[in-house]
């Protein structure tokens, strides 16, 4: 028995029928570097703004930038291989990511910036489609699992960004972002080896038959509604994170005159918070039902939101923490609703949500960055504390669950 090749990525394609666990491990591994590089950028804002002398709405520009060029190349990319698959674009967007890091680390104006940001988001619009494709063909058929593994990976990455920004970048300035480069090197390597073991075992997804059968339990006009709905949640949700994600730091900064080093290891709380809402969001979604959580994660974090631009600094990281974990169960049970609402459909479904969240944390930042320029970063939190109320309209969405 050959025990070292069963743990190499070269797979054999017997291995297929069950869960290949190194492919997944691997492919959740790159997804923790590549949102590891990508979180480094907002993390970063203060010493930008500072280096650049950038207002705030040039800030919510530079997001806008990296978040359209995510979010809208995705779809995109996702419908084109779909008809073509093309294994070794994996290590291609992780290519994109390694150029614009290192441009990024060397930018000496807001031209260059946005630059460098927009191929990192292009590394991330190229990375997501085919290596969420990846997870799904080493499933072994278990594809909620698989999918679990590849998104603690991102989860983890978005953490550890701040971090990263925190012991490296605030300390030693922006060319020390080139140093973080190292990762996007490591990621194209592992990459290519999945991409590698992706092309061999493309005749099982070209033979494989996936029956999504079913027919919606609702009239398409309620479907359509519900939908609608969903999207406003979506809304609320990613302009609040946007909120935190792009602004969070700044306000600790202006309220309690922390260093900018000390408000990323704050962020990096935040967002460590968010990963674990994450994870248990669907979990949850499963045992009580998709609409409960949605109610919970949306409406029942307004409490928390319309207290913290109030509260010392303690209870502001403490909330912010309560927030992310809350804030974050959303997604997984919105998605999964989603498709319950129109089976069959579970890639336009993931394309739209997943796209318009991108989108929405994009537009959110600009939106948030120049009204902070006309008024100020805590008049901006305290009005974004209001956005989970939105989350009221969860009561008019239909119970689906027990009609399947």
């Amino acid at each position: 028995m050959k025990a070292a090749s069963e743990m190499s990525l070269a797979v054999e394609p017997a291995a297929v029928q069950k869960t290949v666990y190194p492919i997944l491990f691997t492919i959740a591994f790159t997804h923790l570097l590549n949102d590891m590089m990508q979180s480094v950028i907002p993390a970063v804002y203060p010493l930008i703004k500072e280096q650049f002398s950038l207002s705030f709405t040039e800030i919510g520009l530079t997001t806008l930038t990296f978040q359209l060029t995510a979010s809208l190349l995705q779809p995109i990319v996702g419908f084109y291989t779909d008809k073509k698959p093309l294994p070794m674009s994996l290590a291609i967007g992780m290519s994109f990511t390694l150029v614009g890091l290192i441009l990024l680390s060397f930018a000496n104006s807001f031209g260059m910036l946005l630059a460098s940001v927009a191929l990192v988001g292009m590394g991330s619009s190229v990375f997501h489609p085919e290596s969420s494709r990846v997870a799904q063909l080493a499933s072994g058929g278990r594809k909620g699992l698989a999918q679990s593994i590849f998104q603690v990976g991102g989860n983890a990455g978005s953490a550890l960004g701040p971090l990263l920004a925190a012991l490296i970048v605030m300390p030693y300035g922006m060319h020390s972002v080139s140093w973080i480069s190292a990762a996007a090197v490591l990621g194209i390597t592992l990459l290519w080896r999945v991409g590698r073991w992706y092309e061999k075992h493309l005749y099982l997804k070209k033979a494989k038959v996936v029956s999504q059968g079913g027919q919606p339990a609702l009239a398409k006009g309620k479907v359509i509604a519900a939908i609608g709905i969903l999207l406003l949640l979506i809304f609320s949700k990613y302009f609040y994170m946007a909120n935190m994600t792009s602004y969070f730091t700044f306000f600790l900064i202006d309220k309690f005159h922390i260093t900018a080093q000390q408000s990323q290891l704050y962020l990096f709380a935040f967002l460590a918070a968010v990963a674990l809402g994450t994870i248990i969001g669907g979990p949850l979604g499963d045992r009580f039902g998709r609409k409960v959580i949605i109610w919970f994660s949306i409406l029942g974090v307004a409490p928390f939101t319309l207290v913290l631009p109030y509260v010392s600094l303690f209870w502001t990281v403490v909330l912010a923490v309560i927030i992310g974990v809350i804030i974050a169960s959303a997604f997984s049970a919105i998605l999964v609703y989603a498709t319950d609402l129109v089976p069959g459909k579970v890639g336009t479904i993931a394309g739209l949500f997943f796209g318009l969240a991108f989108g929405m944390g994009g537009l959110g930042s600009a939106v948030l960055g120049n009204l902070a320029d006309h008024t100020s970063i805590g008049f901006v939190f305290r009005v974004c504390a209001f956005l989970p109320l939105i989350g009221i309209v969860t009561g008019l969405l239909p119970n689906v669950e027990h009609k399947r």
